[in-house]
């Protein structure tokens, strides 16, 4: 009986010790976790973000009205705003990831490329708030952000692609196709050498009279029309470069002259329009794609930037890569637009790699 309480004893001591142990590895590790706050401010959002490592726990985004009255954006009024949304996004942020501010281990910011006020308020917030928590400041591209957007982990995605993979950034102001070898190594394969994709779809849109921005409009309608309704020219340059400004002038001289024989034209064949137009602008950027893929081997394609929250592109590239066998990696809407969550994950791979920026850290409004 007593050999039998010892034995019953030592299970007991065991499973304490199990139990301390796995408690003393938990809060080790609790200990350990990196909390990143990152900040958008490149144009016309007001974003802030918080990360534990690579776990989003909060993004914010704070969007400015005032702009559709303009159909575009008025960078003063940007700024402006931003002055007034900065603080409050923070504050949101913070509270919404359930932390203090003297847990964060660093702050993360869009240095570039964007409009230089906005740019300026963002900047000039993360040096002095970083300074007051005495914890170190990084800068992040935001190009090279929408990349890294695709390793932000949530209660949903967990599945990230592999390095080296092949990613198309399309946005307003911008368009790539880069490979990616690791978080820091991106070398830009193409690019366009003129109007980025999505300003052409915001200058279709506005030729048509569509509200601002332009851009999800065209989106909407397409779904209502024909693809193949008109045809318009798909510019084709040598290498993996794009250029759209040839399109977007064939689409303006083609709406002149239909309007000069029927001036309800547009109104009559508007989500045609749409559609074709989506149509074209896909279809120049898919092809780009399918050649980037042939000539590196990269089997794994990636979207990112605003303007792969269009549903067409997206759909587009999914049927592309069924049929080619390629892995496609597509990010959620929220991570598509401008969020301070892509900043935040960019800035953890930098933080990692102790790259940190100093108090002199100027923002550039192109591309370096």
């Amino acid at each position: 009986m007593q050999g039998e309480w010892q034995a019953i004893s030592g299970l007991h001591l065991a499973k304490a010790g199990e139990t301390f142990l796995s408690y003393f590895c938990w809060a080790l590790y609790q200990s350990n976790l990196m909390y990143i706050l990152g900040i958008e401010s490149s144009c016309d959002d007001t974003s802030a973000a918080v990360l534990q490592d690579t776990r989003i726990l909060s993004n914010v985004i704070a969007n400015q009205d005032v702009h559709q009255k303009f159909g575009g954006v008025v960078p003063e009024l940007a700024s402006r705003a931003h002055q007034q949304n900065i603080i409050p996004v923070v504050e949101v942020a913070l509270r919404k990831a359930k932390i203090e501010k003297k847990q964060l281990d660093a702050i993360a910011f869009t240095r570039g490329p964007g409009l230089l006020g906005s740019l300026l308020v963002g900047t000039s917030f993360a040096k002095s708030f970083a300074m007051g928590l005495d914890i170190p400041i990084i800068e992040v591209d935001h190009l090279k952000a929408h990349i890294l957007s695709h390793f932000i982990d949530d209660d949903e995605t967990k599945n990230h692609p592999k390095f080296p993979f092949l990613c198309l950034t399309v946005s307003g102001g911008h368009t790539q196709i880069v490979r990616v070898d690791s978080a820091s190594e991106m070398t830009i394969l193409g690019k366009t050498i003129d109007d980025a994709a999505g300003e052409a779809f915001d200058k279709a849109a506005k030729t048509m009279g569509l509200p601002y921005p332009g851009g999800p409009e065209i989106d909407k309608l397409a779904k209502l029309g024909n693809p193949l309704a008109f045809t318009f020219p798909a510019s084709s340059m040598q290498g993996l470069n794009y250029s759209f400004s040839g399109l977007k002038t064939a689409f303006l001289y083609f709406l002149r002259d239909r309007l000069k024989e029927d001036e309800q034209f547009i109104e009559k064949h508007k989500a045609d329009l749409a559609a074709s137009i989506q149509f074209t602008i896909i279809k120049m950027l898919l092809n780009k794609v399918k050649r980037a893929i042939k000539e590196t081997g990269i089997t794994q394609i990636a979207l990112a930037g605003g303007v792969s929250a269009n549903s067409g592109l997206r759909q587009s590239l999914t049927e592309m890569a069924a049929k080619n066998n390629w892995q496609t990696f597509i990010p959620k809407i929220q991570y598509s637009t401008d969020n301070a969550a892509m900043i935040a994950i960019a800035g953890y791979f930098k933080y990692l790699d102790g790259d940190f920026a100093g108090q002199d850290v100027v923002p550039y409004s192109k591309s370096k």
